[in-house]
This record gives structure tokens, sequence and C-alpha cells, in this order.
């Protein structure tokens, strides 16, 4: 299928659906598992073509994983921070994620690994994590671009073998304007080899929404955890990690479409199992659906339901959403139906992402007959009636999944290349359909 006709619902629709595990809870469980000591047995896993290029990657490095797709089960054994294979090739696939940490890991590690990604992967920003990593002691082959996949590294340890290379405690400063996962990957990965760490940031991103899951996890993985020396000074401290069971929590992100879905079309809207303590950012989307007029409750099941506003009219926005940009593609998905402008700032680092989110959003909803104008960090969305078009998804599988949103409650929308979706959701469409049939 080379595009998906999404079909107008011409009433309020009662939406509940599962989703997948949260694909970045599922990679960084995979890293802190592989990281651990002894088996870890992890529940609820995302199986999305980032997360299998994650198993297959540590499969590479040596690790003994015991995978069950049908009962979203991964068990992984862990060496105790070290790598057991001392040469391999692994392929990070399109993930941030898969990329940035297991560049840190593989960095940590006591061998040469030679690292590969997608095309998509090559073009997004590496550079403030691999320089880090060589002034923490990792050495680097440049296989192509430098700064970037394709990459050859000489893990630390290796070093202090062959070169008497001595790791003290040590400072460093980072620059995460263009991704957190760089902050993220240096704190799971340097306990296993440095008694102290302390990154100091620079830039000015302040958005750590994602920062604050990888802490969580660390705890909840045994280590003692990260310590805020100021607001941007992190200290992590030596140690290992040690679980025997991990539950991991629904994704957010993908949650947020169905919800978007019952906003947009007068509906309701529950996804089973979103928890009210959970620390994805994207929950912060929930709150712009009601101030866009929509309100929500917590069942006594526990699950929290949507409901969109009973005169069907959305509110426009203006809001900074750096801190849950994956969502800024849904926001603008639905913008054409509010009844005044949508303005979304904060958000210019999805430009490098797996596309350039900003110039897409102009592009596909100026396709629609949409008026957009583009801002250096977002864009301001004009009320109008999206016309029929097909949309490009960019091999973005957020982009396929926002606008399958729009065509919801605009007639004529088809999405081009939905297959893209399984990046982090396969069964997406598979999804959509169900909700037909239940309508």
């Amino acid at each position: 299928m080379n595009v998906y006709k999404v079909k107008k619902l011409k009433d309020p629709i009662d939406i509940c659906v599962n989703v997948p595990g949260s694909k970045s809870i599922t990679n960084r469980a995979l890293l802190l598992a592989a990281m651990g000591s002894g088996e870890t047995h992890l529940k609820g896993v995302q199986f999305s073509e980032d997360s299998y290029n994650f198993m297959k990657a540590l499969k590479e490095l040596g690790f003994k994983t015991d995978i069950d797709m049908e009962a979203k089960s991964v068990k992984i054994t862990g060496m105790n921070g070290t790598i057991p294979a001392k040469e391999a090739s692994i392929y990070v696939g399109s993930a941030g994620t898969a990329a940035r940490f297991l560049t840190a890991f593989t960095a940590m590690g006591d061998g040469t690994y030679t690292l590969n990604s997608s095309e998509q992967m090559k073009k997004r920003p590496m550079r403030e994590l691999l320089e880090v990593l060589e002034e923490l002691g990792a050495s680097f082959t440049w296989l192509g671009e430098k700064y970037n996949f394709p990459m050859k590294v000489t893990g630390i340890r290796k070093k202090i073998a062959d070169d008497n290379f001595f790791v003290a405690d040590r400072t460093v400063s980072l620059n995460i304007d263009r991704s957190s996962q760089f902050l993220s990957a240096i704190l799971m990965t340097a306990p296993s080899i440095f008694n102290f760490l302390v990154i100091n940031l620079t830039g000015s991103r302040d958005a750590r929404s994602y920062v604050k899951i990888t802490e969580q996890m660390m705890k909840q993985f045994g280590h003692k955890g990260v310590r805020k020396l100021s607001v941007d000074s992190y200290k992590v401290d030596g140690g290992c990690y040690n679980i025997k069971e991990y539950q991991i929590e629904p994704d957010v992100s993908a949650a947020c479409y169905f919800y978007a879905m019952a906003a947009v079309t007068g509906g309701t809207a529950i996804v089973r199992y979103i928890r009210k303590d959970s620390l994805q950012g994207d929950m912060k989307f929930i709150n712009v659906l009601e101030m866009m007029g929509c309100t929500t409750k917590w069942t006594k099941s526990g699950e929290l339901k949507l409901y969109a506003p009973e005169n069907k009219k959305l509110n426009g926005v203006d809001i900074d959403m750096g801190d849950f940009s994956d969502q800024a593609l849904t926001l603008a998905a639905i913008a054409p139906f509010a009844s005044s402008p949508v303005t979304i700032r904060g958000v210019s680092h999805i430009r490098g992402q797996e596309s350039d989110r900003i110039a897409v959003i102009v592009n596909e909803l100026g396709r629609m007959g949409i008026k957009c104008d583009e801002l250096k960090d977002g864009v301001i969305i004009y009320p109008g009636t999206p016309l029929p078009t097909i949309v490009q998804t960019y091999n973005d599988h957020r982009v396929a999944m926002a606008f399958t949103v729009t065509g919801m409650a605009a007639e004529g929308i088809e999405i081009e290349n939905p297959i893209c979706c399984n990046k982090t959701f396969a069964e997406f469409f598979d999804v959509i359909e169900s909700l037909y049939k239940s309508y």
C-alpha cells in the first residue's frame, strides 16, 4: 500500500485504544538492562523499527537476549557495564535514541566498534556528543563525513588497557540545544567507568523532560541517581544497574494522536494504561487540548478520558512546545479547525529531526490551502478548511500519523508512504481501521 486514504468521520466517535510501549522508555530500558548485572526482564516493550535495530545491535555486541514479540517481552543479560564482544559492526537505523545511546555505550567500552546508520540519521546532529566523548578519551575514525555516521569508535576502556590511559574524575561542557539525548546518553553510560563525571551545560535549551525520564529510570534500575549541582550542572557517580523486572509504560507520544482525533471530531478518547504519574513530556499536550476547550477526567478504573468541547469548536493557542516538541506536528494537524490562529514556538530543533518538521508543516498545510507563517523557531497556522491532498510524509512517521488526524475531520486527505509508521507504531493504521469498524 503506497497511499492510505483517510476517511472523514461524519459524527463524533468514542475512542478506546491500546498503543505500543513508549519508544523513549523502551530504548532507555534496553540500554540500562544491557549495562546491568545479570538478567533483566522487560515487559511492555515497543516492537518498532527503532527498537528492533536497538535489540539487533545489542545482539551484535554479544549480549544474550530472549525476545518474545507476541508477549511484548525481552530478557537481556547484562555484564556489569562491559560489552561482551570486543569487535562488532552495528546499525542504528534512524533512531536518535539508538544512535546517541549506543555510540556513548561503545565509547565507554573496551573494544573497537563500527557504527552505521540510515541516510536519514546521517543528517541528524551528533557532533556535540562525539566531541565530548573524544574529550573523555574515546577515539573515532570517520568513515564518511566527520563527526557523523558511519564511524569506528575505540572505547575508553580499551585505551586504558592498550595505552596506559588514565581515567580521572572529569568535568566536561556539553551543548544540548540540538538534542537533549546527548545528555541522557552520557548520564546513563558514564557510571560504568567514571567515579564521577560533572556535565556543565552550555547553550540556551532548558527543555529537559526526556532527561527527567532518564534520571528517573536510572534510579528505577538501581543507580543512586543524578545530582543537580545547579540548574545547568549535573553530577553522575559511578555504579551499576541491577533490576530483575521492569514494566514499560505506554507511549504518550502515540496516545496523543487519538486524543487529538477526539478533540477535532467532537468525540471522546481513552488510551488505556496511561499513567497519572507519567514523566513523559508529551503529557503536556493534554494540557494544550484543555486550553483549546477540551475537558479531561481520570476514570474510576484509572484511565484518562478526554472530551471534545461541547460546542465542537477549538480555541486558538500560542504555546511554547520546546519541552514536548514531538507533538508540534499533532497540534499543527488540528490547528486549521481552531477558531483563531495557533502559534507553535520554541521548536527550532525539530528542523533537524527525521525531517525539517517546521518546513513540513508549512508545505503540507499549504498544499491543503491553509495559510501558515513560518517562524525561525516555529509556525503560525490560520483557520481554514483543508482541501483534498496527498500528504507527502518525507519518510517521517510523525508526519504520517499527525496528518491522519487532519483527515479524520476533512475530506480527501491521503497519506503517502504510510509504512513509514513502522519506525515507532507499525500497527497505527490497523488501529485506525478498527476505529472505522466500530464507528
